[in-house]
Protein backbone atom coordinates (compact mmCIF):
# COMPACT_ATOMS: atom_id res chain seq x y z
CA UNK A 1 0.00 0.00 0.00
CA UNK A 2 1.18 3.55 -0.66
CA UNK A 3 2.87 5.93 1.79
CA UNK A 4 0.43 8.04 3.81
CA UNK A 5 0.23 10.53 6.65
CA UNK A 6 0.32 7.59 9.07
CA UNK A 7 3.78 6.66 7.81
CA UNK A 8 5.17 10.19 8.16
CA UNK A 9 7.38 10.54 11.26
CA UNK A 10 6.76 13.52 13.56
CA UNK A 11 3.97 14.84 11.33
CA UNK A 12 1.62 12.04 12.36
CA UNK A 13 1.99 12.98 16.03
CA UNK A 14 1.34 16.64 15.23
CA UNK A 15 -1.75 15.73 13.18
CA UNK A 16 -3.10 13.54 15.98
CA UNK A 17 -2.72 16.46 18.38
CA UNK A 18 -4.54 18.75 15.93
CA UNK A 19 -7.29 16.13 15.50
CA UNK A 20 -7.74 15.90 19.28
CA UNK A 21 -7.93 19.69 19.52
CA UNK A 22 -10.44 19.88 16.65
CA UNK A 23 -12.67 17.28 18.30
CA UNK A 24 -12.56 19.13 21.62
CA UNK A 25 -13.19 22.59 20.15
CA UNK A 26 -16.11 21.40 18.04
CA UNK A 27 -17.66 19.57 20.98
CA UNK A 28 -17.67 16.06 19.52
CA UNK A 29 -17.44 12.90 21.63
CA UNK A 30 -15.61 9.80 20.45
CA UNK A 31 -17.16 6.32 20.42
CA UNK A 32 -14.51 3.59 20.28
CA UNK A 33 -16.23 0.76 22.14
CA UNK A 34 -16.55 -1.44 19.04
CA UNK A 35 -13.16 -0.57 17.53
CA UNK A 36 -11.11 -3.72 16.79
CA UNK A 37 -7.80 -3.75 18.61
CA UNK A 38 -5.98 -5.38 15.72
CA UNK A 39 -6.43 -7.29 12.48
CA UNK A 40 -7.94 -6.48 9.10
CA UNK A 41 -11.36 -4.88 8.81
CA UNK A 42 -13.42 -2.60 6.56
CA UNK A 43 -14.98 0.63 7.83
CA UNK A 44 -18.38 1.81 6.63
CA UNK A 45 -18.50 5.62 6.91
CA UNK A 46 -22.11 6.87 7.06
CA UNK A 47 -24.34 8.76 6.79
CA UNK A 48 -22.45 10.82 4.22
CA UNK A 49 -24.43 13.97 3.44
CA UNK A 50 -21.94 16.82 3.91
CA UNK A 51 -18.38 17.93 3.18
CA UNK A 52 -17.98 18.20 6.96
CA UNK A 53 -18.03 14.40 7.18
CA UNK A 54 -14.47 14.25 5.80
CA UNK A 55 -12.64 16.41 8.41
CA UNK A 56 -14.66 14.85 11.21
CA UNK A 57 -14.02 11.33 9.95
CA UNK A 58 -10.32 12.01 9.40
CA UNK A 59 -10.00 13.56 12.87
CA UNK A 60 -11.72 10.58 14.48
CA UNK A 61 -9.43 8.14 12.62
CA UNK A 62 -6.32 10.07 13.65
CA UNK A 63 -7.49 10.34 17.26
CA UNK A 64 -8.27 6.60 17.41
CA UNK A 65 -4.91 5.75 15.76
CA UNK A 66 -6.68 4.02 12.88
CA UNK A 67 -4.36 3.74 9.90
CA UNK A 68 -7.00 3.69 7.23
CA UNK A 69 -7.05 3.86 3.46
CA UNK A 70 -10.24 5.43 2.17
CA UNK A 71 -11.76 4.98 -1.27
CA UNK A 72 -13.18 8.10 -2.94
CA UNK A 73 -14.44 9.24 -6.31
CA UNK A 74 -11.95 10.12 -9.04
CA UNK A 75 -12.76 13.84 -9.05
CA UNK A 76 -11.24 14.28 -5.58
CA UNK A 77 -7.84 13.34 -6.97
CA UNK A 78 -7.71 15.77 -9.90
CA UNK A 79 -4.93 18.36 -10.17
CA UNK A 80 -2.70 19.42 -7.26
CA UNK A 81 -5.14 18.00 -4.70
CA UNK A 82 -4.38 14.47 -5.89
CA UNK A 83 -1.05 13.92 -4.08
CA UNK A 84 -2.47 15.43 -0.89
CA UNK A 85 -5.52 13.16 -0.99
CA UNK A 86 -3.31 10.12 -1.54
CA UNK A 87 -1.06 11.19 1.34
CA UNK A 88 -4.17 11.37 3.53
CA UNK A 89 -4.85 7.73 2.63
CA UNK A 90 -7.07 8.21 -0.43
CA UNK A 91 -7.48 5.68 -3.23
CA UNK A 92 -9.31 6.97 -6.34
CA UNK A 93 -12.28 4.95 -7.57
CA UNK A 94 -12.89 4.59 -11.29
CA UNK A 95 -16.56 3.52 -11.51
CA UNK A 96 -15.94 1.82 -14.84
CA UNK A 97 -13.42 -0.48 -13.14
CA UNK A 98 -15.21 -0.95 -9.81
CA UNK A 99 -15.29 -4.75 -10.10
CA UNK A 100 -11.52 -4.76 -10.55
CA UNK A 101 -11.19 -2.72 -7.36
CA UNK A 102 -13.32 -5.24 -5.44
CA UNK A 103 -11.03 -8.08 -6.51
CA UNK A 104 -7.88 -6.01 -5.89
CA UNK A 105 -9.12 -5.06 -2.42
CA UNK A 106 -9.81 -8.70 -1.53
CA UNK A 107 -6.32 -9.60 -2.69
CA UNK A 108 -4.84 -6.74 -0.64
CA UNK A 109 -6.60 -8.01 2.48
CA UNK A 110 -5.35 -11.54 1.81
CA UNK A 111 -1.73 -10.38 1.56
CA UNK A 112 -1.54 -7.70 4.28
CA UNK A 113 -1.87 -7.69 8.05
CA UNK A 114 -3.62 -4.84 9.86
CA UNK A 115 -5.16 -3.48 6.65
CA UNK A 116 -8.12 -1.12 7.05
CA UNK A 117 -10.18 0.29 4.19
CA UNK A 118 -12.90 2.92 4.70
CA UNK A 119 -15.77 3.37 2.24
CA UNK A 120 -18.79 5.70 2.15
CA UNK A 121 -21.28 3.31 0.47
CA UNK A 122 -23.75 6.04 -0.45
CA UNK A 123 -21.25 7.19 -3.07
CA UNK A 124 -22.52 10.78 -2.94
CA UNK A 125 -23.38 13.55 -0.47
CA UNK A 126 -26.78 13.96 -2.14
CA UNK A 127 -29.82 11.70 -1.78
CA UNK A 128 -29.16 8.23 -3.15
CA UNK A 129 -31.77 5.55 -3.97
CA UNK A 130 -29.55 2.87 -2.43
CA UNK A 131 -26.08 2.13 -1.15
CA UNK A 132 -23.47 0.67 -3.47
CA UNK A 133 -22.74 -2.80 -2.09
CA UNK A 134 -19.16 -3.25 -3.31
CA UNK A 135 -17.98 -2.72 0.27
CA UNK A 136 -19.94 -5.80 1.31
CA UNK A 137 -18.49 -7.97 -1.45
CA UNK A 138 -14.98 -6.89 -0.44
CA UNK A 139 -15.55 -7.71 3.24
CA UNK A 140 -17.34 -10.98 2.49
CA UNK A 141 -14.77 -12.05 -0.08
CA UNK A 142 -11.86 -11.28 2.24
CA UNK A 143 -13.75 -12.55 5.31
CA UNK A 144 -13.03 -9.40 7.30
CA UNK A 145 -15.48 -7.72 9.70
CA UNK A 146 -17.41 -4.58 8.89
CA UNK A 147 -16.86 -1.74 11.38
CA UNK A 148 -19.91 0.53 11.38
CA UNK A 149 -18.51 4.06 11.74
CA UNK A 150 -20.91 6.96 12.07
CA UNK A 151 -21.31 10.72 12.51
CA UNK A 152 -24.32 11.60 14.67
CA UNK A 153 -24.68 15.37 14.28
CA UNK A 154 -27.59 15.64 16.71
CA UNK A 155 -25.72 14.05 19.62
CA UNK A 156 -22.29 15.12 18.27
CA UNK A 157 -20.91 11.63 18.72
CA UNK A 158 -18.84 9.76 16.17
CA UNK A 159 -16.73 6.66 15.95
CA UNK A 160 -17.21 2.93 15.55
CA UNK A 161 -20.46 1.74 17.07
CA UNK A 162 -20.80 -1.86 15.94
CA UNK A 163 -18.86 -4.73 14.37
CA UNK A 164 -20.49 -7.19 11.95
CA UNK A 165 -18.97 -10.31 10.42
CA UNK A 166 -20.47 -10.82 6.94
CA UNK A 167 -22.40 -14.09 6.67
CA UNK A 168 -22.73 -14.17 2.89
CA UNK A 169 -26.46 -13.43 3.21
CA UNK A 170 -26.49 -9.93 1.72
CA UNK A 171 -30.15 -9.21 2.48
CA UNK A 172 -29.88 -10.27 6.13
CA UNK A 173 -26.63 -8.41 6.78
CA UNK A 174 -27.80 -5.23 5.04
CA UNK A 175 -30.95 -5.26 7.18
CA UNK A 176 -28.78 -5.31 10.30
CA UNK A 177 -26.63 -2.48 8.97
CA UNK A 178 -29.73 -0.48 7.99
CA UNK A 179 -31.16 -0.88 11.49
CA UNK A 180 -27.97 0.50 13.04
CA UNK A 181 -27.84 3.60 10.84
CA UNK A 182 -31.57 4.29 11.13
CA UNK A 183 -30.90 5.81 14.57
CA UNK A 184 -28.09 8.13 13.40
CA UNK A 185 -28.74 11.82 12.62
CA UNK A 186 -26.98 13.00 9.45
CA UNK A 187 -25.72 16.55 8.93
CA UNK A 188 -28.33 17.00 6.18
CA UNK A 189 -31.10 14.50 7.00
CA UNK A 190 -33.03 15.28 3.81
CA UNK A 191 -30.12 13.83 1.81
CA UNK A 192 -30.09 10.54 3.72
CA UNK A 193 -32.16 7.64 2.43
CA UNK A 194 -32.84 5.23 5.31
CA UNK A 195 -33.73 2.48 2.80
CA UNK A 196 -30.06 1.74 2.16
CA UNK A 197 -30.58 -1.51 0.24
CA UNK A 198 -33.31 -0.49 -2.18
CA UNK A 199 -33.32 -2.87 -5.14
CA UNK A 200 -29.61 -3.55 -4.74
CA UNK A 201 -26.54 -2.45 -6.67
CA UNK A 202 -23.30 -4.41 -6.68
CA UNK A 203 -21.13 -1.50 -7.73
CA UNK A 204 -18.79 0.30 -5.30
Amino acid sequence: MHFTIHDTPIVIHLMRAIAWLYIKITGWKVDSHAQPKSGNYLIIAAPHTSNWDFPIGLSLALHLHIKTYWIGKNSLFKGPAGPVMRWLGGIPLDRSKANNLVEASIQAYNTNDGLIFAIAPEGTRSWSPRWKTGFYHIANGAQVPLALAYFDYEKKIGGIGKLIQPTGDLTKDMAEIEDFYSHIAAKNPHYYNADIFGTGDTRL
